[in-house]
């Protein structure tokens, strides 16, 4: 087994000896190989400058000061942005190029938690002013580990999503019912593509037999609130699947908070169960094809359109007789240029797979109006689909 990096630094101020600590990054960021103590009297520039070199500072001072610096050097990233690409694809790489030195450079400013998740400073790393991160650590990492040095941008993302995680968000959909996400774990902010699968018509197959539990799967079910939707909706029963634990954990913790335990039965990780057929196999994938870069990217993007591709292949073989398969997906791939049309039909087809109905949305978001956002031709006119499958030979 691998050993854990670590990151290493001198203390030049007190002449104190070397130091390291553990690394930890959840977006895979490999440790810095060079690391300087940084405080209140380091300048954005001088900061800005030893991030792009590939220097990371390790933050002594006022949190708030922190705050401050990681505000600056954003300002100062964020000048120069990338001219627009010959062609939709060409802007959307450009924007991801863009997106990923912002994520590298901005990554690079570091706090040192303590052997229990606090601020209080570690080996002379006073952090004044800090708050209480110790539960949003605890809820997004796990049990301590020791001291552990994190970029203080993932930090307040950590904290950010843990008030999402307490406060929930409201989904018309559920009565105005709220889904809490976890971290790591796609929100459901936005609630046209659940607001489809609320009003789509059930099949035929999941109200035919009264003798028989009327089974739906939701694969890749994330904060499990298409499965509380469908729960909501009828079903008897609903597997809910996911790859990523930290979603699976969040969909049977929603499950509970919306007494629908008894409905939900949150799967052993895997993208279908592991066996089984149901009336009805539902499908949100990632919407572009395009690698992730951090924990919650995953669920925006699919490298290679791999999920869609096997949510595709396996349907037939999940579907009960008379069954459907529902795949919820965004038009923004192909105004991106990134996907065509008819490649999505194709691999339907491929699969076995003929579309008998397709219900469309249009974005409801803020970015879809946003005319300095570099996509925003491509969000502006972006639909929303819910596309009903069944086997070819149905």
């Amino acid at each position: 087994m691998p050993m854990p990096a670590h990151i290493e630094w001198t203390d030049s101020d007190t002449n104190s000896p070397d130091f390291s600590a553990r690394w930890h990054s959840e977006s895979g960021a490999v440790a810095p190989r060079r690391v300087v103590v940084a405080d209140d009297t380091t300048t954005a520039a001088t900061a800005h400058r030893l991030a792009c070199e590939g220097t990371a500072l390790l933050w002594r001072g006022d949190f708030h000061g922190a705050r401050q610096l990681l505000a600056a050097m954003a300002r100062r990233v964020d000048r120069k942005t990338p001219p627009p690409g010959r062609t939709p694809a060409d802007s959307f790489h450009q924007h991801r190029r863009a997106r990923g030195h912002r994520a590298r450079v901005l990554g690079m400013l570091l706090v040192l938690p303590d052997r229990g998740y606090g601020l209080v400073g570690e080996r002379g790393l006073t952090l004044r002013r800090a708050p209480d991160v110790r539960a949003a650590c605890r809820a997004a990492y796990g049990p301590p580990g020791g001291p552990t040095a994190v970029s203080l941008r993932e930090l307040l993302g950590v904290v950010g999503a843990h008030e999402w995680r307490l406060k929930g968000v409201p989904v018309p959909a559920l009565g105005g019912a709220r889904i809490h996400p976890h971290y790591g774990v796609f929100s459901p902010v936005r609630g046209e593509y659940v607001d489809l699968v609320a009003r789509a018509p059930l099949p035929v197959a999941a109200g035919r037999d009264a003798s028989r539990p009327r089974t739906a799967f939701d694969v890749g079910t994330g904060t499990g609130v298409l499965a509380a939707v469908l729960a909501r909706r009828g079903l008897d029963r609903v597997v809910a699947t996911d790859i990523n634990p930290r979603a699976l954990a969040c969909a049977r913790a929603n499950a509970q908070l919306l007494s629908l335990e008894g409905v939900v039965e949150v799967a052993a990780p895997g993208l279908f169960p592991a066996e089984g057929r149901a009336a009805l196999v539902v499908c949100n994938p990632p919407w572009l094809p395009a690698r992730p870069t951090s924990a919650v990217d995953q669920g925006v993007y699919d490298p290679g359109g791999a999920m869609l591709s096997a949510f595709l292949g396996g349907l037939a073989a999940r579907l009960a007789p008379d069954g459907e398969g529902w795949l919820v997906l965004s038009d923004l791939a192909e105004r991106l240029q990134l996907r065509s049309r008819e490649r999505l039909l194709g691999e339907i087809a491929a699969a076995g797979l003929r579309v008998v109905d397709r219900l469309d949305t249009v974005p409801r978001h803020p970015r879809a109006a946003d005319a300095a956002d570099p996509l925003h031709a491509a969000r502006a006119a972006e639909v929303t689909s819910l596309w009903r499958l069944v086997p070819d030979s149905f």
